[in-house]
């Protein structure tokens, strides 16, 4: 497999990498097994977080024995050095290992002072003097604090959503690491879902030299089918734009990216996943979403009293409740339409 240099840690990965958030969802066995395939296939980067309940897990038990071999990247939630220090513990340990070479502040809603000798940013300096980690890394869903992070001069990666349908403003994040030596690790190179079109999103990517796609992995047959795209790499010929122009034109930028960081939603709404519905009901197949749970779950956008908690915590500046309610129209005209076909 080509491998690229991630930026200034000059650590050498997979184009291919493997995002290992979907693994949740998979039993321990399976996972195992699945991210065992992937190592002999020849990919070498892992990204995880302590937050994905037991991902850390699944990549310890299954490619301890290959340590030295493969990069792993985890993210950290602490707030403050000590924090920091402890949930980087907990990662060590379930990882089976005893460093990470990339530890990550996962998406801080401001960055950390450096100045600050307790801040999580002084855990990470930490982390690195103790040999924890090799290197010190962001997450982001803000733009702003993207470049901010990047330009300061004081994280080694930054790791930002970044697909086909992104914009031109957020697509300038690229040659700004590229100028800065930062290594860029692209989250949600499918966006949650609604890019169906692997081959399109991978042929994308593969025109930039310093981006790594993580490619979130939950099945043998994904990861399949990018172990057949990086054998064939796809080229971003004229068909290939065109499918890529169709989805902009589909989707837009007005859509929810499903980050997750409404969350929790005091009338438990799953907004990632109910404030674009009715997109995922034409880009994926809909049957799984015409359940009696489903229907239950749409009809809490009922009881949304609109406190503004999720429009604040909104990395894309959108308005979740006037989207759920858009949603739920379209919800309950496909639902009726469906069960009146016999569907």
């Amino acid at each position: 497999m080509e491998k690229v240099r991630l930026g200034r840690t000059n650590l050498m990965v997979t184009r291919t990498a493997f995002g290992v958030l979907p693994l949740q969802r998979t039993d321990m066995d399976e996972a195992i097994r699945i991210l065992r395939q992937a190592y002999e296939a020849g990919i070498n980067f892992y990204d995880t977080a302590r937050g994905y309940t037991d991902s850390e897990e699944k990549i310890g038990r299954a490619l301890s024995h290959a340590r030295e071999s493969i990069i792993i990247a985890t993210k950290n939630n602490g707030a403050t050095r000590s924090e920091v220090i402890q949930h980087l513990e907990t990662s060590l340990k379930n990882l089976r290992t005893d460093y990470v070479d990339i530890i990550q502040l996962h998406n801080p809603r401001t960055l950390p002072d450096p100045q600050d000798p307790e801040s999580a940013y002084a855990g990470l300096l930490e982390a690195r003097d103790k040999g924890m980690a090799r290197f010190i890394g962001v997450t982001s869903h803000s733009l702003e604090n993207a470049k901010t992070a990047v330009q300061s001069g004081l994280y080694d990666t930054l790791q930002y959503p970044l697909c086909y349908l992104s914009s031109q403003e957020d697509l300038a994040i690229i040659d700004l690491c590229d100028e800065l030596d930062v290594g860029l690790i692209a989250m949600k190179p499918l966006s949650g879902g609604l890019i169906t079109n692997a081959r399109a999103a991978f042929a994308f990517f593969r025109q930039y030299k310093n981006v790594i796609p993580i490619w979130g992995i939950q099945k043998i047959e994904e990861l399949e089918e990018f172990l057949e795209l990086d054998a064939d790499p796809p080229v971003l010929d004229i068909d290939m734009r065109s499918v890529i122009e169709r989805d902009r034109q589909e989707l837009g930028e007005r859509f929810c990216r499903a980050c997750g960081y409404c969350l929790p939603c005091p009338a438990d709404i799953p907004i990632p996943m109910a404030a674009r519905m009715g997109l995922l009901l034409k880009r994926m197949p809909y049957q799984q979403f015409l359940t009696d749970e489903w229907r239950e779950k749409m009809s809490r956008i009922r009881d949304c009293r609109d406190c503004g908690s999720c429009r604040e915590k909104c990395p894309y500046g959108l308005n979740p409740p006037v989207l759920l309610r858009e949603m739920l129209i379209e919800y309950e005209r496909f639902y009726g339409e469906q069960k009146s076909n016999g569907g």
